[in-house]
């Protein structure tokens, strides 16, 4: 039952202060955010405060934890008050009734994602996006991911796969090339199961700065994240 699902990660207070990614990502995908807006799996609404602008229509905050849910209803330095839902897409009235959904490191906690995704293309009405950020490369499995209950890690192509063929994809790249690199040694060396506060700074201030100006050169192809963008046709 969704009303006694208990998410099992922490991290997400821990990657709170991540300005500079949340400003990259952010920056991908934002422009495809607008109108009446789903974030599935919002979490204690940290991907709210980032992504939104106060400019959409309506914004609908979908979470399984009540707990967490709750807390998205105290919040105060939220650019909007979303509609807050206890609950999943299949839960929904499976019609049109969003122009954009967004899943910001959410789909690799689904074990059916492309369940989810045909769900989503159901909820979405003609024209409008689906944008989705989740990390890349199974070989980078660490401890960190089993710890905080991920299924997999995505490659571009399997990102892509997930989606049906109503919707069609507009973007798909890697970010993060330096950081994958970091997240390579971690999982070879060091083997945490959760990265500290200082490492989330370093990672946040020097990396991620360095990796905006890489992901450049590389045009997409190299990152410890992939990003994703669908249009439904019709």
């Amino acid at each position: 039952m969704t009303d006694q699902f208990s998410y099992v990660g922490t991290e997400l207070e821990l990657f709170g202060n991540a300005r500079n990614w949340k400003a990259y990502w952010t920056s991908c995908l934002r422009p495809f955010v607008t109108g009446d807006v789903l974030e599935v799996g919002a979490g204690i609404g940290l991907t709210t405060k980032a992504l939104a602008t106060g400019k959409e229509r309506s914004w609908t905050c979908l979470e399984p934890d009540a707990t967490m849910a709750a807390e998205i209803a105290t919040r105060t330095d939220l650019p909007l008050t979303p509609n807050i839902i206890v609950g999943t897409t299949d839960t929904l009235p499976p019609e049109p009734q969003y122009d954009a959904i967004a899943y910001i490191d959410v789909l690799e906690h689904i074990e059916d994602d492309h369940g989810e995704m045909a769900r989503a293309a159901k909820l979405l009405r003609p024209g409008g996006h689906v944008v989705a950020l989740s990390p890349a490369h199974q070989f980078l499995f660490s401890p960190f991911d089993k710890a905080i209950g991920h299924y997999r890690r995505y490659t571009c192509r399997t990102f892509a796969d997930t989606a049906p063929p109503e919707l069609i994809r507009r973007r798909v790249a890697y970010l993060d090339s330096l950081g994958m690199i970091l997240s390579f040694g971690n999982r070879m060396v060091m083997g945490q199961s959760m990265p500290t506060p200082k490492q989330i700074a370093f990672w946040d201030g020097q990396v991620v700065p360095k990796s905006r100006w890489l992901d450049k050169l590389f045009a997409g192809r190299l990152g410890k994240s992939v990003i994703g963008v669908w249009q439904k046709t019709g």
